[in-house]
């Protein structure tokens, strides 16, 4: 690890001071990601800003059903908070499939959302990573990529996003709320990671010193019929190989409304919006939930070792929606 300067924000405003003002800047809030890829070297900052004692740290109930939630919530927290687990039952799924206990205890939501990828290659300084040095060239490409994604890929990156509550939160439409040099914005989940492209070291939306500063996730009563599937190779502290986040509106045996979103297989956050579509006023019916599937992975473009991603999440959204339909 690198020597860097620390210092601890007191307020807001400081702390985005301090990250604009000095360049080679970032945030540290859980730490469970950033200080991992710091001792590997993959980010040498040269100055860190703890956000640690911002006043965060609320979850409150909004006037029309939904919820606000602080940046700097721990992910149990979150989890086991009750107005979660009672409306938004595939968000707390979804954090309690992450990774170990005492990662959720000190991760945040504003640091899993800003989380990097699990790509080996990114991780491993002496392999060429677009995502770690522009122009490099993309090591996966014709490498072991059996954990990479299918969906969003470029010639540049494949890797896959990896985070689960990222997964819950694309199918809820919710929105993250920031704060930076320029004044606050509101911006969609969707909208806020970006696909690689050309430019796969361009990760999201956010501005030099900006700072997320909370998230709003909107009511959604059929939200309660909802769901977190996770396909990995062990049964903890594992990533996705394929997840699915689902939500179903039924009256009798018809979809009213549908929410879907898939992790592991997506280059961030897949919300499959298509699919959706072609499972809204169909039956709930195994037939129905198989052209869904087929729709979601249309376009998917598997490399040499991990083509088994596309059957695989099919699978994983059929076995989701019926286990939903079956709840009615």
């Amino acid at each position: 690890m690198r020597p860097f300067s620390y210092i601890q924000a007191r307020e807001e405003r400081s702390a985005i001071e301090l990250v604009t003002s000095q360049p080679q800047s970032v945030f540290l809030a859980g730490g469970t990601t950033l200080l991992d890829l710091m001792k590997l070297e993959v980010m040498t900052p040269d100055h860190v800003v703890d956000i640690n004692p911002l006043a965060l740290t609320g979850i409150e109930t909004l006037p029309n059903g939904g919820l606000r939630i602080g940046a700097m919530v721990r992910n149990s927290d979150m989890a086991y908070h009750d107005a979660v687990r009672r409306n938004y039952p595939l968000l707390s799924e979804a954090i309690l499939q992450g990774a170990s206990e005492q990662l959720r205890n000190m991760a945040t939501l504003g640091g899993n959302i800003m989380q990097r990828t699990r790509c080996p290659y990114f991780r491993d300084t002496t392999q060429p990573c677009n995502k770690r040095e522009p122009g490099s060239g993309c090591s996966a490409l014709n490498g072991f990529n059996r954990i990479h994604a299918v969906l969003g890929v470029s010639s540049r990156c494949i890797a896959a996003h990896p985070s689960d509550m990222c997964v819950a939160l694309a199918a809820l439409d919710a929105v993250i709320h920031t704060r930076g040099p320029r004044g606050e914005r509101d911006i969609p989940f969707n909208a806020f990671h970006l696909l690689p492209g050309d430019h796969p070291e361009r990760e999201t939306v956010l501005e030099p010193g900006e700072l997320i500063t909370a998230i709003t996730v909107p009511p959604l009563p059929f939200a309660t019929r909802s769901l977190y599937l996770k396909l990995r190779d062990r049964a903890s502290y594992a990533f996705a190989l394929v997840s699915v986040a689902a939500a179903l509106d039924l009256q009798g045996r018809t979809i009213r409304n549908a929410r879907l979103a898939l992790g592991g297989v997506g280059a961030r956050p897949w919300r499959a919006k298509e699919a959706e579509k072609a499972l809204i006023g169909k039956p709930a019916t195994e037939a129905t939930y198989q052209e869904a599937a087929a729709v979601a992975l249309h376009g998917a473009k598997p490399a040499k070792y991990n083509a088994f991603k596309v059957e695989l999440a099919k699978r994983a959204i059929v076995r989701t929606l019926t286990t939903l339909g079956e709840q009615a």
